[in-house]
């Protein structure tokens, strides 16, 4: 056999062995676009894109998975800051005088068990306050706010956005027919719904099923309940910087996003001329965010969910149920109306 045969088999053989990577990763690229511009446009939910992404990145695979780890962070911050533009500070400030009591010690109750939680089951530090957040004030929003400030890693996000969003669609499911079983009224259901449901769109998804006034009461509550991601997320900032203080480390990054969430409300609610631009900011926000959600899901890989293992999924779930029961008895037994 000549050197030139030889040469020649060695580029055949590794021609061979490098097509197929190459080959494959035109179908992952086709539906990674596809479930971005699916988000986008509106096609997808959030559920829907988050469970696709999961798809795509655990049995598919995610062909440009370092640039989407990147982009995500700066697309969570960008749909926080524009969520703000959907708020009415005026509504939300008086129905959040009302239960204002009842809002702090439910979240209270909500993180410190969530966080007790997490030290039992021996959760990874930052999951369970991401769970724990997410839980207490308003799901995906939450664990979007608190992730950039607490410096989650990706994983950890994917893993708290999966289990909270899992959580969301059993509700759309149960809450209803929990609420006709029990005849509990209109006001009551939807109170229900907004102190025990993550997300505001879940909270919306649940109350529609039941009846006009539920959909009006568990929207204003949640959103209510929804500032309280500010002193949340500064809260936590200020933790975290102490900390890096106390190890000389880095420090970690400021909120700014916070600032423009609130500027972004405050706009929206004060400036009649804006109302029209406000409106197709927060839809804009909120597709963003569903793109976020798909991309945050397509980042989730195989090797990652052998690593998490089921305690986050225990943690979410055990404290969902203690939230629920909580509240649905607090409100049966005339402590919260």
């Amino acid at each position: 056999m000549s050197s030139g045969e030889t040469t020649g088999e060695v580029a055949h053989s590794k021609g061979e062995s490098e097509a197929p990577p190459s080959r494959p990763q035109v179908l992952p690229g086709i539906l990674l676009a596809a479930g971005i511009a699916g988000s986008l446009l509106g096609l997808l939910s959030s559920s829907a894109a988050l469970v696709c992404g999961v798809a795509l990145g655990t049995l598919v695979g995610n062909p440009l998975l370092s640039r989407t780890q990147s982009l995500t962070s700066r697309l969570l911050a960008l749909s926080v800051m524009g969520l703000g533009a959907g708020m009415d500070l005026r509504v939300v400030g008086r129905v959040g005088l009302h239960g204002i009591g009842y809002t702090a010690v439910g979240i209270t109750v909500a993180l410190s068990a969530g966080l007790l939680l997490g030290r039992v089951l021996r959760t990874e530090r930052d999951t369970s306050v991401l769970l724990s957040a997410g839980t207490a004030i308003c799901g995906g929003s939450a664990i979007a706010a608190v992730a950039p400030v607490l410096r989650a890693e990706q994983r950890q996000v994917s893993v708290a956005l999966g289990v909270v969003f899992l959580l969301n669609a059993v509700a759309l499911v149960v809450f209803p027919p929990i609420g006709h079983l029990l005849h509990l009224s209109q006001l009551q259901f939807g109170l229900w719904s907004a102190l025990a449901i993550h997300d505001t769109s879940s909270v919306v998804g649940a109350t529609l099923q039941y009846g006009r006034q539920a959909l009006e009461v568990g929207t204003t509550v949640k959103l209510t309940r929804a500032l309280w991601i500010v002193p949340l997320t500064v809260a936590i900032s200020a933790a975290v910087a102490r900390g890096a203080r106390e190890r000389s480390g880095p420090r970690p990054k400021r909120p700014w996003f916070i600032l423009g969430f609130l500027a972004a409300a405050a706009l929206a609610t004060y400036v009649p001329a804006l109302h029209s631009a406000a409106g197709a900011v927060s839809e804009g926000a909120r597709r963003t965010l569903v793109a976020t959600l798909f991309l945050i899901g397509a980042n989730l890989t195989r090797d990652t969910l052998r690593t998490v293992g089921f305690r986050p999924l225990v943690q979410g779930v055990t404290l969902w149920a203690v939230v629920g029961t909580g509240t649905l008895g607090a409100i049966l037994a005339g402590f919260l109306h």
